[in-house]
């Protein structure tokens, strides 16, 4: 498992939902910059919380989340279900 603050610019990952994308920034925290692609490639942030995989030697390997991030994470599903 990867630490999200440990995720580097230029390391491919996959979001919850299903989607991939390109680590943007080298930042630590709750959010992220993400390149996104899907039907069109946009670079937005993205909550560490939402990152479920990294590709680290061609491998996808999980995530792990910080207590703050999880905190994040059920103050979102708490305020927008």
């Amino acid at each position: 498992m990867m630490k999200t603050n440990d995720i580097k610019k230029g390391m491919r990952v996959q979001l919850f939902n299903g989607w991939y994308g390109t680590m943007m920034d080298n930042a630590k925290g709750n959010t992220r910059m993400v390149e996104v692609e899907g039907t069109y490639q946009e670079i937005g942030s993205v909550y560490s919380h939402d990152i479920a995989a990294v590709f680290v030697n061609g491998q996808m390997t999980r995530v792990e989340h910080t207590p703050a991030q999880l905190k994040c994470k059920q103050m979102n599903s708490a305020l927008f279900g």
